[in-house]
């Protein structure tokens, strides 16, 4: 910022800011914090040669990119953002099978509505006997696994062992 106050950086590292400050636009003095995480976790020197190999339209998105990748790296030091989107995969994935647990249940539903219709209609031919058994067997295999996995402890379990802290430091669930 070079006159009245120095950037973020500066005051961390105790050094005058010069007018050409390649930190200053993107730590300003009333956010000490952002650059404080960012200096911990990657050192203000890579951060200045990360910044310096880049254009300058793409500064700023880096540095959200790094201040997000630092926050993420104090909260779990191992895996970092990476924990972060395991998490959210394991979330789309179980949402995924919920979903074609639900779809399943639809179309077992909709084959139990399929008889009375059938029943209704009375210009059935005689050849059509052997679908409509394996229509029944369908149906029945169609409520025995909707009422086996809608009173299966299985799901439950495998909710229960995806829980754990997101990197927000929140329960998720």
């Amino acid at each position: 910022m070079g006159g009245n106050s120095p950037c973020a950086s500066c005051k961390l590292l105790r050094r005058r800011c010069a007018k050409d400050c390649i930190f200053a636009p993107y730590f300003p003095s009333d956010d000490p914090h952002k650059f404080a995480i960012v200096h911990k976790v990657f050192g203000a020197s890579n951060v200045s040669k990360m910044l310096q190999e880049l254009p300058l339209q793409q500064r700023a998105d880096a540095v959200s990119s790094l201040v997000y990748e630092a926050n993420a790296r104090i909260r779990d030091p191992v895996y970092g953002c990476v924990g972060a989107i395991s998490y959210l995969q394991n979330q789309v994935s179980q949402l995924q099978m919920q979903l074609a647990v639900a779809q399943a249940e639809i179309v077992c539903i909709q084959m139990q509505q399929e008889p009375i219709m059938v029943e209704a209609n009375p210009q059935m031919e005689l050849g059509q006997a052997d679908d409509d058994d394996q229509a029944f067997l369908l149906q029945n295999q169609c409520f025995n696994f909707a009422n086996n996995n809608a009173s299966s402890s299985a799901y439950v379990n495998i909710h229960e062992s995806l829980k754990r802290e997101s990197i927000f430091g929140d329960i998720v669930s």
